[in-house]
C-alpha cells in the first residue's frame, strides 16, 4: 500500500510538472499586451508546453477583451501541414477574434499594422446553431453554419524572433489574431443535394492569392486544411470544449491558411479568389 501511494504521488508530481510549470507570469503577459497595443515586438514566450500555452493565452485574452470589447469569434491556426512545418508543430491551435478585427473587403490598411505583420488567404464561416459544438464531420458543420465568407487574414506574430515560435508559443500569443478583411458572404444552400455540392467544392477548390496586377503570390487547395476546411471547425469544437467554451450563433470562425504567410508592403493590393466554389466573390485588401 505504501509503495502504491508513493507511485501515485510521483506520478502526480510529474503530471504537475508537465502541466503548468512555465505559464507566463501576469507581469510578462501584461507586458506582451502592452507591446501588442503599441505594435512593438514582445519577448518570445519560451519553454512552454501545450498547457502553458493555453494558460498564457487565457491571461492574454482577459487583457485583450478589456481593450477590444466582446469576442466575435475564433480562429483555428496551424491547420495547414505547411504552416505546421514552419512552426515545428503537428496539431492546430486556436485564438479569439475581437470586435473591430474584421474589416470589409477593399479596406486600405497600414502595412505596419502590427509588430510582425503578415497576410494570408483564409476563409470564415458564420455559426447558425449551437449544434456546431457537437459537430463531428464537415457535413455536421455545414448544417450548423449559415455563411461561408471569403477572408484575407492579417495576423501579427508579435514577437522579437518569430522563427523561434513553436505551437504552444503561437497559442500563447492568441495565434497572432490582429485584423482581416471579409468579402461577400456566400449563403449555405437549403437542399441536401446543394449542400453536398458545396461540401465537395470546399474540399476541391483552388484558393489563389494574387497581387493587384494578377501575379500569383501563393495558392492552395481546400483540402490543404485538415483534408477538408470544415474539419478545422470540428477540431475547434473539441478544443474549445476542453476549456469549457462553446461557439454561439453569430460567431465568426477563421479556418486557417490556404497560402504562405507573406509580409505586406506599402502599395501592394492582395486579392484572393476561390476557384471552383460557385458564387464565391474575390476578397481584397490594399496596404499603404
Amino acid at each position: 500500500m505504501h509503495r502504491k501511494q508513493t507511485l501515485i504521488a510521483v506520478t502526480l508530481a510529474i503530471a504537475g510538472f508537465h502541466a503548468g510549470a512555465e505559464c507566463l507570469t501576469d507581469a510578462q503577459v501584461n507586458d506582451m499586451a502592452e507591446k501588442i497595443a503599441a505594435k512593438a515586438p514582445a519577448a518570445n514566450p519560451e519553454g512552454l508546453n501545450e498547457a502553458d500555452g493555453a494558460c498564457t493565452r487565457a491571461k492574454l485574452n482577459a487583457l485583450l477583451e478589456k481593450r477590444h470589447g466582446k469576442v466575435v469569434g475564433y480562429k483555428a491556426g496551424l491547420t495547414n501541414p505547411a504552416v505546421q512545418k514552419r512552426f515545428n508543430y503537428d496539431q492546430p491551435v486556436w485564438g479569439k477574434l475581437y470586435e473591430g478585427m474584421v474589416l470589409p473587403s477593399g479596406s486600405v490598411v497600414d502595412a505596419a499594422f502590427g509588430a510582425r505583420p503578415l497576410f494570408e488567404a483564409d476563409m470564415l464561416v458564420r455559426v447558425k446553431s449551437a449544434a456546431i459544438n457537437q459537430a463531428k464531420t464537415p457535413m455536421d458543420v455545414l448544417e450548423a453554419i449559415d455563411q461561408v465568407i471569403p477572408f484575407i487574414e492579417l495576423p501579427d506574430l508579435v514577437v522579437q524572433a518569430p522563427p523561434k515560435l513553436n505551437g504552444p508559443a503561437v497559442s500563447a500569443i492568441n495565434v497572432g489574431a490582429r485584423l482581416g478583411v471579409a468579402g461577400t458572404p456566400l449563403a449555405v444552400p437549403v437542399t441536401r443535394a446543394e449542400r453536398y455540392a458545396m461540401l465537395g467544392a470546399l474540399s476541391s477548390m483552388t484558393v489563389v492569392l494574387a497581387d493587384g496586377n494578377g501575379a500569383e503570390l501563393g495558392k492552395g487547395k481546400g483540402s490543404d486544411i485538415l483534408e477538408h476546411p470544415l474539419n478545422a471547425v470540428v477540431w475547434l469544437a473539441g478544443a474549445l470544449a476542453k476549456e469549457g467554451i462553446a461557439m454561439k450563433p453569430g460567431d465568426l470562425i477563421s479556418l486557417g491558411s490556404f497560402s504562405p504567410l507573406l509580409p505586406p508592403k506599402a502599395g501592394l493590393t492582395a486579392t484572393v479568389t476561390y476557384q471552383g466554389l460557385a458564387g464565391a466573390q474575390p476578397v481584397s485588401v490594399s496596404f499603404k
